[in-house]
C-alpha cells in the first residue's frame, strides 16, 4: 500500500469516528428509532458491487448489516457470511424460486411493525432465510424483503431499513450536483478509492457542520426540515381522505440532503479565512420555525 493511499485511508477512518462521536454526543443519531440495531454497523451499498471476499475481522464483536437495493441474491454466499457476522437486507425479486418453511411470530399492534402483514421463513436450494412482506399503508402497495438476520429483529425494522437506502441518493445527489464529482479522477483502482475517500470525508464534514447547527437553536429547525414536515402533512391527509395514513415511523430522524446554502457557506468561510464561531452563526440564522401541523404524530 502506498503512503499516499495509507495516510488517505488512516485519515479517513478516524474522521469517520471522530464525527460519528461528535453527532452522537449531540443526540443526533439517525436510527435512534430502532435500539435493537445498537449492535450493528449498518451500511448502505449497491448490491451490484458487494465484494465476495468481505468479511469482519475473526473475533469482531461487532456486527455488519448490509442494505442493497434489488439484485440478484447469492443466498448460499450470504448464508456462509452470517458466520462472519454479516447480514443483509434487499427486495426479493418478483421472479425468485423459494418455498415457505414456516411463519415466524411478531407483534403486530407495535408500532415498529406498522404494515407489515407476514414474516416467514422461506428455503431456496437448502438455504433458509427471512422475508417480511409489508404494505404500505399509505398506498396500499405490497413490498416484499429478504433478510438473513435474527428472528429476533422486528420485520417493521427491516422494511423500514430499506426505505431509509433511499436517503443515501441525497448524498449522490449532493456530491455530483453541489461537488462536482462527476467524472473519475482516473482508471487506475488507487486513484479512484482516494477519490471515494476524500469525496466522503468533504461530505461527512459539511453533514457535521449542519447537524450540528440544528442544534444550536432547538426550538427551530432547518429550512429543509420544514419542508420535509409539510410535504409529510400534505401526504397524511390525502391518505386519510382514502383512509389510509402515513406509516409514523416516517415522521422519525432522517437524512436530509445537505442544502446548497451550508456548502456554499462551507467553501466562503474556507476561501475568506472566516472563523469557526462566525461560520456556525450564519448556519444558525437560517433556522426558522416549526411549522403547525395538524395530523402530526
Amino acid at each position: 500500500m502506498s503512503r499516499w493511499r495509507e495516510l488517505t485511508l488512516t485519515f479517513e477512518q478516524q474522521s469517520y469516528h471522530l464525527h460519528s462521536e461528535t453527532l452522537l454526543s449531540q443526540g443526533i443519531d439517525y436510527l435512534k428509532a430502532f435500539p435493537e440495531l445498537d449492535e450493528y454497523t449498518i451500511d448502505a451499498a449497491d448490491g451490484h458491487f458487494i465484494d465476495h471476499a468481505c468479511h469482519t475481522e475473526k473475533n469482531s464483536s461487532q456486527k455488519h448489516l448490509y442494505v442493497y437495493d434489488k439484485a440478484v441474491t447469492d443466498f448460499v454466499w450470504w448464508d456462509r457470511q452470517k458466520r462472519h457476522a454479516n447480514y443483509m437486507i434487499s427486495m426479493l425479486k418478483e421472479n425468485s424460486i423459494a418455498t415457505l418453511v414456516e411463519s415466524i411470530p411478531f407483534d403486530s399492534r407495535h408500532e415498529i411493525n406498522t404494515g407489515v402483514e407476514a414474516y416467514s421463513v422461506y428455503e431456496n436450494k437448502g438455504i433458509k432465510f427471512n422475508v417480511v412482506d409489508y404494505r404500505d399503508p399509505e398506498t396500499g402497495k405490497l413490498h416484499r424483503f429478504v433478510t438473513t438476520l435474527p428472528m429476533t429483529i422486528n420485520p417493521g425494522t427491516i422494511a423500514m431499513l430499506y426505505f431509509k437506502r433511499w436517503t443515501i441518493e441525497k448524498t449522490f445527489n449532493n456530491t455530483k450536483s453541489n461537488f462536482k464529482e462527476t467524472k473519475a479522477w482516473s482508471s487506475n483502482t488507487r486513484s479512484l478509492e482516494n477519490q471515494m475517500r476524500l469525496t466522503a470525508m468533504s461530505y461527512n464534514l459539511m453533514r457535521l457542520f449542519e447537524e450540528i447547527s440544528k442544534t444550536q437553536q432547538p426550538e427551530l429547525i432547518h429550512p429543509s426540515d420544514k419542508k420535509y414536515s409539510e410535504a409529510l402533512e400534505i401526504r397524511q391527509q390525502q391518505a386519510q381522505k382514502r383512509d389510509r395514513f402515513v406509516n409514523p415511523l416516517f415522521f422519525q430522524a432522517r437524512i436530509s440532503r445537505i442544502s446548497s446554502y451550508t456548502i456554499r457557506a462551507v467553501q466562503n468561510a474556507i476561501i475568506t479565512g472566516m472563523s469557526l464561531q462566525c461560520f456556525m452563526s450564519s448556519l444558525v440564522a437560517r433556522l426558522v420555525s416549526r411549522p403547525q401541523l395538524i395530523g402530526e404524530h
